[in-house]
């Protein structure tokens, strides 16, 4: 039981050379592939990879795997197990994005389904197109008025005319999509705005519409040459259960859960949702999105802070308790000292119990020998180093998976310049048998 040596690797289907830096555990990749690129969502890793590892684990087992991602996204580990003729689950929790993944799903329509309702909704939008009524203050420090009003046109004439049907959440997506693109201010790789620094050229709304629906029904054209496997069956759900899931029923989990670095995944999606109108303001989001989500930022630890000790006597944190409580006293030693006082003793406390949950969750899904891979990376918040691989593989091995190893892929935080912290990050894959 435990951290597999690096001769075992290759029980794993990792090959223990391969030790140089690479980007298949970031998003990178997909930007440029066909539907992957869809809705920039900056969380997830490579579309090709994951296709790469669906593909050897079904020759591992002979015949194709039964494929699970509990922290689905926008769908990449979905959308190549179906084109690999594979079966899949998928889980998503935030509410946004597991729509978002719902949409680029509906890729086996019709493409000129796709292209006729996109036009009629475009026709419409320039003839109900006014001055928009007023939206929450984000919107007008992100857009001129005429341009709110031709989004705003496109908006209302898209709800018109929604129905459910796969043209019609595509439509939604073309148009959620080029939100940004329009936007007059920065809009970060991270997908945090940047209301202080402007655009020089941002794309007309009508234009950007069109184009982005063409983008969308070449693709199409192009992944239904091969005809599509079992359509994947997705859920808005939580990994901390994984509920919607039969029991020893996946013999292949491959996932990038939430990294315990602070990353605000609700706050990620804030412009598309208060421009649809599911939430008016930065204060709706815990309601509307991080309730449902993995505890990895202090946004959702702040109401928590004065119960860290009994998040620490979680039963399911004894593996690692002595470890994560000794993270925890230091760094609410450090938040002492910082003007910010963000209670990241919390929320690291917070982040490892609920990710025990999903291990106990994953162990119950999962069949015996199964493999799970989580693209993960560690974590140093206050510069206090927390090692989330190893606490992890620690975490699944308690819930009765058989053993992990680490692979690292690459190294994160190693250009120090603007940094808050110099402690050197990895990212890589946690490999689990079940």
């Amino acid at each position: 039981m435990g951290a597999h040596s690096t001769e075992q690797l290759t029980l794993f289907g990792v090959d223990a050379d391969q030790t140089a830096a690479d980007t298949t555990t970031t998003f990178a990749d997909n930007v440029s592939l066909p539907v992957h690129r869809w809705f920039r969502y900056s969380a997830g890793f490579s579309a090709l990879w994951a296709r790469q590892l669906i593909e050897e684990h079904s020759g591992r087992l002979g015949r194709l795997p039964r494929v699970l991602d509990p922290f689905a996204g926008s769908g990449t580990t979905l959308l190549e197990a179906q084109s690999c003729g594979a079966e899949s689950v998928g889980l998503e929790a935030h509410p946004f994005i597991v729509r978002v993944a719902a949409a680029k799903l509906c890729w086996t329509e019709t493409p000129a389904v796709l292209s006729s309702s996109a036009s009629e909704t475009l026709a419409q939008a320039k003839a109900l197109e006014t001055q928009a009524p007023e939206y929450p203050a984000l919107m007008a420090r992100c857009y001129p008025p005429a341009v709110l009003s031709r989004l705003d046109a496109l908006r209302r004439a898209w709800a018109s005319r929604a129905d459910g049907s796969p043209a019609s959440q595509l439509t939604w997506l073309a148009l959620a999509a080029i939100l940004r693109d329009c936007a007059a201010v920065g809009t970060a790789q991270w997908q945090y705005l940047l209301p202080n620094k402007t655009k020089a050229r941002p794309a007309d709304p009508y234009a950007a519409f069109a184009a982005r629906v063409r983008l969308m029904a070449d693709d199409m054209v192009r992944w239904q040459r091969r005809p599509p496997g079992p359509p994947p069956e997705l859920h808005w759900g939580d990994a901390r259960d994984c509920s919607p899931v039969p029991d020893a029923w996946a013999d292949l989990v491959v996932t990038s859960p939430p990294y315990a670095n602070n990353y605000d995944y609700a706050d990620a999606t804030r412009l598309e949702m208060t421009f649809f109108g599911e939430i008016a303001g930065w204060g709706d989001l815990q309601a509307a999105v991080r309730q449902y989500l993995v505890r990895s930022c202090t946004q959702h630890a702040a109401p928590l802070a004065a119960q860290t000790d009994v998040l620490l006597e979680e039963p399911l944190l004894e593996p690692v308790r002595e470890g994560l409580a000794d993270r925890c006293c230091r760094l609410e030693a450090e938040r002492a000292t910082h003007g910010g006082k963000k209670p990241y003793h919390t929320m690291v406390a917070a982040y490892f119990g609920d990710m025990a949950r999903v291990w106990v969750a994953l162990r119950r899904a999962t069949t015996s020998g199964g493999l799970v891979c989580f693209v993960v990376g560690d974590s140093a918040p206050y510069g206090v180093h927390v090692p989330v691989d190893a606490w992890l593989g620690e975490l699944a091995v308690a819930a009765g998976f058989e053993s992990y190893s680490f692979e690292k892929t690459r190294d994160r935080n190693t250009k120090w310049k603007n940094r808050k912290h110099r402690v050197p990050l990895h990212e890589g894959r946690l490999w689990v048998r079940g």
